[in-house]
């Protein structure tokens, strides 16, 4: 196959090769092929139809465009760096098989333009294969929850126990921020499906194209409404590399949990053995090594948001050949969050609750004092003064090395007279955790609720 470039009718010297190799973006943006044949069989067709060329050569491109399309899924084509990009090595190679027609594809656009819908069609489908991801996981945290019910665990404000609340309470919480992420994502998806192609460099083109055609072609919402802005555009790709970003944070705040509840500090839960490793010198270990990558490359996936925003901050308008950085952060973001989200959803799937250590753990701590002091507070007390007889019943707790249920009645009137025999009814765990009804809360009949309202 010819190396000439094809646009080298205005250079009299060959490029030097490092600067070949150096502007090159085949390595990276060869996973782009299916679609920039797929836009391009689209544009072909649509100059056929506009007379722009002949029917029978747009008949003849789209059919050479097929052949190739075969031919890189059969592994029979090697790209080439000297070709620069996916659009140049199609185009070449497009010309070599079917000859100067061939050429007559690239009427009525530009690079520019082409890698801008090239990267919409890629990120689009992605996108809906990580939306199934993210309901996959969904679907894993509700497991939990559904298999869980009954199942009493500590809650935590800084990390230090705070009230008990139900671990199936616990799990729809992180339902909620993946639910919150897909809602990102599918926004996302609609803004940004509509189709620059037809922008031209920068200015649109002289031909009488049809671009509302091609875009329905292409299962585009519509067209962009200013070629400028059309070629320049990334906003999409920081998007959704921001959307990402919240993502990861959410896995790696879970993480942060599997990884000290699968340890033998708490022992809440045991994660299969086929998300985690041993050590090489402690026979005993069981490393939970999946959390801990996810968290781990949460910091990837900030950097790839930087990195992008760093690209475009000072790019005049319109195309600059810095953009063709865009691609390395968005590819490496996409492979990070499909590989994250795949394995979260099994691994959460499978994991295995230890139920009694959670319950231990939760009637530790004073977890039912807020409710000695709802009590009191129903008793007439004003909270700040309910507050401070719990604040002393808690001291004196400490000092006798009892907790809360424990005390008896004239223990408790030590610090309130309000406080009668119906105390024992509040300071239990199912207690202080069924009293929480209110839509939202942890008790077992309103996450019972909030179940039947996902199935629905």
């Amino acid at each position: 196959m010819s190396q000439d470039k094809l646009w080298g009718g205005r250079f009299t010297q060959p490029t030097d090769k490092f600067v070949e190799e150096f502007t090159a973006s085949i390595e990276f943006d060869q996973r782009l092929y299916r679609y920039d044949i797929q836009g391009s069989k689209a544009h072909a067709e649509m100059l056929g139809r506009q007379q722009i060329i002949a029917a029978s050569e747009a008949q003849q491109i789209i059919a050479g465009l097929d052949e190739i399309l075969t031919d890189i899924e059969a592994g029979k084509i090697k790209f080439s760096v000297a070709l620069e990009d996916i659009h140049m090595n199609v185009e070449a190679r497009l010309i070599e098989r079917i000859g100067a027609v061939g050429g007559k594809l690239h009427t009525g656009r530009s690079r520019n333009d082409q890698v801008a819908v090239d990267i919409r069609l890629y990120l689009r489908d992605e996108i809906d294969t990580i939306l199934g991801y993210l309901s996959k996981l969904e679907a894993s945290l509700v497991k939990q929850a559904e298999e869980n019910l009954d199942v009493i665990m500590p809650g935590y404000t800084h990390l230090q126990t705070a009230q008990p609340v139900l671990y199936s309470h616990h799990m729809l919480a992180y339902r909620e921020m993946i639910a919150r992420d897909s809602s990102r994502l599918q926004d996302l998806r609609t803004r940004f499906n509509v189709m620059p192609l037809g922008a031209g460099a920068l200015a649109g083109t002289t031909f009488p194209i049809d671009r509302e055609w091609v875009a329905g072609q292409l299962g585009f919402e519509g067209v962009t409404r200013n070629s400028l802005d059309s070629v320049s555009d990334r906003d999409f790709a920081i998007e959704f590399c921001a959307f990402a970003g919240i993502l990861m944070m959410h896995l790696s705040r879970l993480s942060e949990e599997l990884i000290l509840w699968s340890s033998a500090d708490f022992s809440f839960i045991e994660l299969s053995d086929a998300f985690c490793t041993g050590s090489s010198i402690m026979p005993q270990k069981k490393n939970p090594d999946v959390p801990e990558l996810v968290r781990g490359k949460t910091g990837r996936v900030y950097g790839n948001l930087i990195s992008l925003l760093t690209l475009m901050k000072s790019l005049p308008l319109a195309y600059n050949k810095d953009m063709q950085e865009d691609k390395e952060p968005l590819f490496d973001t996409i492979d990070t969050v499909k590989g994250s989200l795949k394995i979260f959803a099994d691994m959460i799937a499978e994991m295995k609750v230890k139920a009694d250590n959670m319950r231990i753990a939760a009637a530790r701590g004073f977890s039912t004092a807020t409710d000695v002091a709802d009590y009191c507070v129903r008793k007439g007390l004003p909270f700040r003064q309910a507050h401070e007889v719990v604040g002393k019943t808690v001291r004196y707790c400490v000092e006798t090395g009892k907790d809360i249920p424990d005390l008896t009645l004239d223990e408790f009137r030590e610090f309130s007279d309000l406080i009668e025999d119906d105390i024992y009814d509040f300071v239990t765990l199912e207690a202080s955790v069924n009293a929480r009804k209110a839509t939202g809360g942890t008790a077992r009949e309103a996450v019972e609720r909030e179940l039947a309202r996902l199935k629905q």
